[in-house]
Order: structure tokens, then sequence, then C-alpha cells
């Protein structure tokens, strides 16, 4: 009797014991995914707020922007397709936003084409101060140069955190097993600032 009592328990205690070990790895699978999902939201935070750091450098150019150009016209009044160039630039980069929550790289390539036009009359704005010692000497001229001379290096350093924080994020979100979290949660991999080239180069300020 005892001996069919214990035949009878055997299955019970391996069935609780599987039991056990089910819910053993279900729960690592839960706490594996809250870790994994936790850190693609860090490091897509991290992406996003250094994008809004590169969008504030932008506008504190854009800012300095009418300031300039109000000073080189005080000196150059019939240099008016510049001062022309000048207000439709700056009056697009103000048309084109970024939205972090649906970043594509169509819509950041449209960007960074406003900032590069931006900086292209910015450019030509220089290149009419050269033509006016007296605009140069001047310190209120002299001081806006160093002003924007500073923040075009904070753009370039903004942007270069920036596609290290989206390196990161992007790597993590494609790599497996993390892969399988980001495509179940739709962390989609964001786009980078390309390489600066031609009309999206750093004004030359030495002038």
């Amino acid at each position: 009797m005892e001996q069919t009592m214990n035949s009878n328990m055997q299955p019970a205690k391996r069935g609780i014991k599987k039991s056990w070990i089910i819910l053993g790895i279900v729960v690592v699978l839960v706490l594996w995914m809250f870790s994994g999902y936790n850190g693609l939201v860090e490091k897509q935070e991290l992406a996003t707020t250094e994008l809004a750091n590169v969008q504030t450098q932008y506008q504190r150019r854009a800012d300095m922007m009418p300031q300039l150009a109000k000073i080189v016209k005080a000196y150059a009044k019939h240099e008016k397709e510049t001062f022309a160039e000048v207000t439709k630039a700056r009056a697009a980069v103000g048309q084109v936003k970024l939205d972090a929550n649906n970043l594509t790289e169509a819509s950041l390539k449209k960007y960074t084409a406003a900032q590069g036009e931006l900086a292209n009359a910015f450019s030509k704005l220089m290149v009419v101060a050269e033509k006016y010692p007296e605009l140069k000497a001047s310190e209120n001229f002299k001081a806006l140069q160093v002003q924007e001379e500073g923040t075009e290096n904070r753009i370039s350093e903004a942007r270069r955190k920036y596609n290290e924080a989206v390196q990161n994020y992007n790597q993590t979100a494609r790599k497996m097993p993390s892969a399988l979290i980001a495509g179940l949660f739709n962390f989609n991999v964001m786009p980078k600032f390309e390489a600066a080239a031609g009309a999206e180069k750093a004004p030359d300020l030495d002038i």
C-alpha cells in the first residue's frame, strides 16, 4: 500500500518540479525582456537628447543672422542680393522641423540641406564683409564673428555626439538578441548626419 502511494506521488513531484522550472524560465525571459527594453529606451533617449542639442546650436546660428546682416548692411547697403539670400535661407530653416519620434533619413537630409543653405548665405555675407575694412574693424562685427565661430564649432561637436549616440543605439537595436525586443516594440534604427561636404561645411571665418 505504501509502495503504491509513493509511486503515485512520484509523477506529482515530477510535475511540480517541471512547473517550477518552466516558471523559472519565464521569469528569466521576462527580466531579460525588461532589461533589454529599458536599455533600448535609455540609448534612444540619449540619441534624441543629442539631436535636440544639434537643433539648439543650429537655432543659435539662425538667431545671430539678422543682427549680423544688419551690421553688414550698414556698410554695404547695395548688396541687396546677398541680404535677400540670408533672409530666404533663414526663413527656410525655420520651416524645416525635425520630429525625434518620426525621424527619417529623408527628413534629416532635408533639414541638413536647409542648414547648408544658411551656411552658404553666411559665407557670402563674410565675402561682402571682406570688401569693407571699416566693417571688419567694427567691434560689433568682430564680437559677432567670434560668436559665430564658436557656434560653428559647437554645431560640429553636437553633430558628432549625436552620431555617436545613434551608432550606439542602432548597434543595440540591430544585434541579436536585443534585435528581437527592438522588433517587437518598434525600436527603429535612427539616421545619422552625413559627413560635412560642400554646403554643409562650416564657413571659413578667417577673413
